[in-house]
Parts: structure tokens; C-alpha cells; sequence
């Protein structure tokens, strides 16, 4: 079982049960997935097959026939949000449960219920004065959800990293709807949708680290690679950090504006592309000494190193047949989802970088 009646002491190991793994799972592929529906939607051009947001026109929460397939792309997308979202909060509801019990989970509803009533509160005042009355009702909810972490993190007495896990998650998910809507609202401006793409990637990173964690023992963690290993593997993070930032910005002055009416002006993308490619490849060959140094010292994130590296020579080949065959909207997905893997694969080798201390 996962609820108690009462907040169990700090030494008390919780119970993660199958329903929270299965969700847990699910929620980090339908992070991942996102990813994928929402570069569908740029690449098809289906940026505004909804011109409004929430609603999809100024009369129809649904894309019209008129709108054809870009509406229908577009309104999928949004559709695949309220699901990583309903399995953000199905993620936090059953952390809760097992951490503190049914006190958590209590506080918690009783602070999305007072959300709740705000943002009502906050559309009814603005809605009269033509101001963006969901987006109000929507930031009420949001500022509802960061308190309610706040309150929840303080009274955590075990676990609290899988309780902060899930809290940035559904907080996450929140903030991206908003995002979202303000991409449709400023024309799709590629800052604004290369932001809602990385912040989607943290997103992916940040489940991931909830796998990680809910499988980890419970106590005080200790290094275990040599100090030099540790620090390279930072340093490899922030080449993998400057190769997504500059691949992000690579795409957003490209052919693939998220709608045929909108021209992509600014950066240079040829000159952006070959930008790109140099922490790229310094990236591949950080993780190639790493994979090597690993290997030969038997150290515990080998294995995952291999992973890391398996995916970003993936990634690497498809960017570099991607720039050859002039940027075919298939292989600019699947470079967009490889980066999202990579960066997950990336911050489980980090999250085993320390190892939990075996008390006598």
C-alpha cells in the first residue's frame, strides 16, 4: 500500500509501488513523445492551425474542418499536453502518498483547490478589460502549484528529492501550457519556441532523474569515480548544454518557421551550422574518453556511458545527413527527439557519478 493515515518517521523506506513505476515510466515517454508532436508541429507548419489559445478559433475549443490537417496537428499537440500533465499530477498524487501519506496528499488538493478559486478570481477581473483572462487564470494556478511545493518540500521528512522531482515536473508542464499559448500569441517567435523546446528537453532530463532516483537507496551518497572523472563529466555536460543551445538556435533562423506565412530572419543558420557541429564534436569526444576511462577502471556508470555514446554518434550522423539532404522535416524530428535522449542518458550518468554509502 502507498497511504497511511499518518506521516511515517525519516528512517521508515517508502513503497514504490507498481502503479507509481508504470506512471513514472509513462511519464517520462510522454515527455519524450511531446517532443516529437510538438517538432510535428513546426515542420509541418502547423504552428497556427489553432489561431487562438486555449481555445483553438475564437469559437471552437476543436480545430474546424476548414482548418484541415494543420489544425488537427496542431489541436493534437495541445491534446498530448493535458496528458503529460494528468500524468504529472497522477506521478506527484501517488509520490505524496507514499512519502507522507494521506497529510501530503491533503495539503496538496486543498492548495490546488484554493488555485483554483484564484484563477476564477483572476478571470473574472480581467476578462471585462480584453486582457489575456486564461493566462491570468492559468498563472494563478501556476503560482498555486509553486506554493503548494514550498509547503509540501518543508514538511517532507524522507525523500524529499523524489518529491522535488515530481513537483518540477507537474509545475513544469504547467508553465509549458503557458508557453505554448504565448508562442501562438507572439507569431511564433523563435525564441520563444526554442525556449519552449529546451525547457521541454529539462523536462525529459527531470523524469528521467525521477527513474533514476526511485530505484536509488534512500541515505547519504558518496563519489565513486576519481575526482578528474567527475569534473570531465561536468565539463561534457556543458558541451552537450552549448551543442542543444546552438542547435536550438541553428533551427530557429532555418526553413522550418512553424507556419508558411512566418520568414525566419536574423542569425545566419548556414554559419549557425557550422557553430553548431564544433561543441558537437568536442562533445563526441569527451564522451569517447569518458566510455574509455570508464571501461578500463570498471567504474559504475559504464554502462550507461555506452548508451550516451551510442546515442549521440546517432545523433551526429543524422545531423550531418540532415545539412546534405537540405533539412528533410523527417530527419530535423528525429534529430530534435535524439537530442532529448541523449540529454536524459546524459543526466543518469551524472545521478551515478555518486553511489549510496553502505552504513555498518
Amino acid at each position: 500500500m502507498l497511504t497511511s493515515s499518518a506521516t511515517p518517521s525519516t528512517d521508515t523506506p517508502i513503497v514504490v509501488g507498481a502503479p507509481l513505476r508504470v506512471l513514472a515510466w509513462l511519464s517520462f515517454l510522454a515527455e519524450v513523445i511531446i517532443i516529437g508532436t510538438g517538432g510535428a508541429v513546426r515542420l509541418t507548419g502547423s504552428g497556427l492551425g489553432c489561431s487562438e489559445w486555449p481555445l483553438c478559433t475564437p469559437e471552437s475549443l476543436v480545430p474546424l474542418p476548414e482548418q484541415g490537417i494543420h489544425g488537427i496537428i496542431e489541436f493534437g499537440n495541445r491534446t498530448m499536453t493535458g496528458l503529460v500533465g494528468i500524468l504529472a499530477l497522477a506521478v506527484l498524487m501517488l509520490t505524496l502518498a507514499a512519502i507522507g501519506g494521506r497529510t501530503l496528499v491533503l495539503r496538496a488538493v486543498w492548495f490546488a483547490l484554493g488555485g483554483i478559486a484564484a484563477g476564477i478570481v483572476a478571470y473574472a477581473v480581467t476578462a471585462p478589460f480584453g486582457l489575456p483572462a486564461f493566462g491570468f487564470f492559468s498563472g494563478a494556478l501556476l503560482l498555486a502549484v509553486v506554493l503548494a511545493m514550498i509547503d509540501s518540500l518543508r514538511r517532507t521528512t524522507r525523500r524529499r528529492d523524489l518529491s522535488a522531482l515530481a513537483w518540477i515536473v507537474l509545475a513544469g508542464v504547467m508553465a509549458q501550457a503557458v508557453v505554448g499559448g504565448l508562442a501562438v500569441v507572439t507569431d511564433l517567435n523563435a525564441f520563444v519556441v526554442g525556449f519552449h523546446y529546451v525547457s521541454s528537453l529539462l523536462l525529459v532530463c527531470v523524469t528521467a532523474a525521477y527513474l533514476v532516483r526511485m530505484n536509488a537507496a534512500a541515505g547519504r551518497r558518496e563519489r565513486a569515480v576519481p575526482r578528474w572523472f567527475a569534473i570531465l563529466t561536468h565539463v561534457t555536460g556543458l558541451a552537450l548544454a552549448a551543442t542543444i543551445f546552438f542547435g536550438v538556435l541553428t533551427t530557429g533562423s532555418g526553413p522550418h518557421s512553424g507556419d508558411a506565412a512566418i520568414v525566419r530572419t536574423g542569425f545566419d543558420a548556414t554559419v549557425l551550422a557550422h557553430v553548431h557541429s564544433w561543441p558537437g564534436y568536442t562533445l563526441a569526444v569527451l564522451i569517447a574518453v569518458l566510455t574509455i576511462a570508464a571501461w578500463l577502471r570498471r567504474l559504475p556508470v559504464r554502462g550507461w556511458l555506452l548508451v550516451l555514446a551510442a546515442a549521440v554518434l546517432v545523433q551526429i550522423g543524422v545531423g550531418i545527413w540532415q545539412a546534405r539532404e537540405g533539412l528533410p522535416e523527417i530527419l530535423v524530428g528525429i534529430h530534435m527527439v535524439l537530442a532529448s535522449l541523449s540529454a536524459a542518458a546524459y543526466t543518469v550518468v551524472v545521478l551515478n557519478i555518486k553511489q549510496p554509502v553502505v552504513e555498518d
